[in-house]
């Protein structure tokens, strides 16, 4: 659907309209192509919209949209289930580690 900074960059723009720049200041470790190309496709798939703003230089703000804003409740309820699976998944974890031949 969408690349690796999609989740980040939806929650910096749930808190309203944001400018590229600084959303990519938001986002640590992202950069320029990665961002844009995130954008262009969240865009094309109807999470977010564009708004060309006239000004020197013409500056572009993104906003999310309602289709966006219906992922919100899924960052959350990995979190919950990351937190209430952690002893299961550290298990496994050392388990494959364990399983695993030394090359």
């Amino acid at each position: 659907m969408t690349g690796n900074w999609t989740m980040m960059a939806l929650s910096v723009l749930k808190a309203g309209p944001i400018r590229f720049d600084e959303l990519r200041r938001h986002i640590e470790r992202v950069t320029q192509k990665a961002l844009a190309q995130c954008l262009r496709q969240m865009e094309h798939n109807g999470l977010i919209s564009r708004r060309f703003i006239a000004s020197l230089p013409v500056s572009v703000e993104y906003a999310i949209t309602n289709l966006g804003r219906s992922l919100e409740t899924l960052p959350a309820a990995l979190h919950r289930w990351s937190i209430g699976h952690l002893h299961a998944v550290q298990a496994a974890r050392i388990q494959a580690e364990g399983d695993s031949p030394e090359i």
